[in-house]
């Protein structure tokens, strides 16, 4: 079979969709891969910062790294921003999706919200309420998002930081998105996205 007969889903086969679990399969191990190149487009996109989306995006991996992060929250800092181009006014919470089958589930909410929570730097410039984020303020995970933004995001458009390259954080995507995707051991039993 090279393609399902289907033009519904529902008139699909068991072996049809059996053969295209398999073509999913194998195109998920492909993921990190992909991912990659994400990264790596984001060197030519969002310009006026004295670095790239992707030194931002290395930069902040590289200071959760140095911070004894461990590789959840490497990971979440790596990819925080990835959204930025296809979700402009919604990234925090595409890059979110993304990182939410591989990561404990606090470090999926950091980086759903830190988009909302660095408006504490800058949001009163454009007549904005910078303390919005305080509407979480009794969410287990408040202060954690403050961290991140604070130590590791708003910190994080240095051309003079040393900065490793892409391949340096190669290893720790591909552990991370080896495993199996929504592990309760891993992401956590209860998943409190709370929007």
């Amino acid at each position: 079979m090279h393609q399902v007969a289907f033009r519904q889903m529902k008139d699909g086969t068991r072996e049809e969709y059996l053969f295209l679990e398999k073509l999913e399969s194998e195109f998920n191990e492909g993921l990190v891969d992909r991912l990659l190149q994400a990264l790596k487009d984001l060197e030519n996109t969002l310009s006026g910062y004295q670095v790239s989306r992707l030194e931002h995006s290395l930069q902040s991996a590289a200071r959760a790294e140095a911070d004894g992060a461990d590789e959840d929250l490497i990971v979440g800092a790596l990819l925080h921003d990835l959204g930025d181009e296809l979700a402009p006014y919604n990234h925090s919470q595409l890059a979110a999706s993304i990182i939410r089958p591989y990561v404990r589930g606090e470090v999926t909410w950091i980086v759903h919200h830190h988009g909302l929570f660095q408006k504490i730097y800058y949001a009163h410039f454009y007549g904005e309420d910078p303390n919005e984020r305080d509407r979480f303020k009794d969410h287990p995970w408040y202060q954690s998002c403050i961290d991140f933004c604070e130590r590791y995001d708003q910190a994080s458009f240095d051309p003079d930081y040393p900065t490793p390259p892409l391949e340096h954080f190669e290893p720790i995507l591909r552990r991370v998105f080896s495993r199996p995707p929504f592990d309760p051991n891993v992401i956590g039993k209860e998943h409190p996205l709370e929007l």
